[in-house]
């Protein structure tokens, strides 16, 4: 519920490849039946690879594709529009509702005004939108009608001291990080974000990502990505600074106890890979180890499976037909060597995939992708 068809170029400027042809491979050789993308920067692209797969010309989930980002002034990505008020949000969210994309995220510097415009505009035609935020507080957003909100706590600005309007600040994750789950404050955001129907989705993987000791360095990686981003990869690896007393892991830490306590006060909450960020989190692994996180965070491995999937399928208001096993529904099926209500670990070992009933060889699929990812 958090993918993405693009990985970082590892560029002196922030630009990004796009991935049309290993990305859906390694979605769907990790068992990934179903994605949403979490933004787009080639949305062309994303629809044209989405018609191919549906058509059956090449391997991949079934995907539903996000628009362009909704990003206001100051991205510090070379590749987004930049709105220029909330009529050009709403002229954004209609043209790409015509081409064909199926859900829209907000970015983290669009104003209160834009989002309003583009949630308003977007839910006329039934069309549903998520945030990865940071100028608008989960609150605001909520009160808008946002109906998704990406990452959880660790991007929510709205606890920040001198926080101004529309305005997103720097370093608030260190802040994150010491925050009470138990203040009054934080208590009122989730109860707000359950009374509105707001789902979270956890990425927890990209966030471990920049732990320099976490996650298990794994050879499949290395084998799936390019020699430059492999390098790229272990560069910031080695230069991130890891382990129990690392900012990162306090950060990772209070996420996980944040989406435990969304759940328990009754929250919908759904995963994704998010594989971007220092490129420590790739297509379909990450998804693995997002449940295997979750269930780190106290989760049952059968509840952190829920998420993945059933949880996914509810919100896409799917889940008459995929997101559990059922007579009657589609055979989107993952054969797995192991338990994984036992050993949560073995979610890693796919054997099989079925889509829409037709089988796949998870391991010539990763085989037909080595040393791509990054490319193409």
């Amino acid at each position: 519920m958090h993918e993405h068809l693009f990985y970082n170029s590892g560029d002196n400027i922030p630009t990004y490849n796009e991935q049309a042809f290993s990305f859906p491979r390694l979605y769907l050789a990790s068992g990934v039946t179903t994605a949403r993308t979490g933004g787009s920067l080639e949305p062309y692209t994303d629809l044209s690879v989405k018609k191919l797969i549906d058509s059956g010309r090449m391997p991949g989930p079934k995907l539903w594709i996000t628009g362009p980002y909704l990003e206001g002034k100051g991205t510090f990505a070379a590749q987004m529009h930049e709105l220029t008020g909330p009529d050009d949000a709403v002229r954004t969210v209609e043209y790409w509702v015509a081409e064909g994309v199926t859900s829209f995220k907000a970015y983290m510097n669009i104003s209160h005004a834009e989002l309003k415009a583009a949630v308003d505009a977007a839910h006329k035609h039934g069309i549903k939108v998520t945030g990865h935020l940071c100028s608008v507080g989960f609150r605001e957003a909520a009160a808008i009608g946002i109906d998704n909100l990406e990452h959880g706590l660790v991007v929510d600005t709205e606890f920040h001291t001198g926080k101004q309007a529309d305005v997103c600040p720097a370093n608030t994750r260190a802040e994150i990080a010491r925050l009470d789950l138990n203040s009054g404050p934080v208590l009122d955001m989730i109860a707000d974000l359950v009374a509105h129907n707001v789902a979270i989705t956890s990425t927890l993987a990209v966030f471990e990502a920049f732990d320099g000791s976490r996650p298990p360095l794994e050879k499949r990686f290395v084998d799936a990505v390019s020699p430059e981003a492999a390098l790229s990869y272990l560069q910031a690896r080695a230069t991130a600074r890891g382990g129990p007393n690392a900012p990162a892991f306090d950060e990772l830490k209070k996420e996980m106890d944040f989406e435990y306590a969304f759940v328990k006060a009754g929250g919908l909450l759904m995963a994704g890979a998010d594989p971007t960020g220092n490129g420590g989190a790739l297509a379909g692994f990450a998804d693995q180890r997002n449940i295997e996180l979750l269930v780190e965070a106290g989760f049952t491995p059968v509840q952190a499976i829920q998420i993945a999937t059933a949880n996914g399928a509810k919100f896409l208001g799917e889940l008459d037909r995929i997101g559990t096993i059922a007579m009657g529904k589609q055979a989107d099926l993952v054969v797995i060597d192991g338990n994984p209500a036992a050993n949560i670990a073995t979610i890693r070992k796919v054997k099989l995939v079925f889509k829409d009933g037709a089988g796949y060889d998870p391991a010539k699929l990763l085989d037909s992708v080595k040393g791509a990812a990054g490319m193409h």
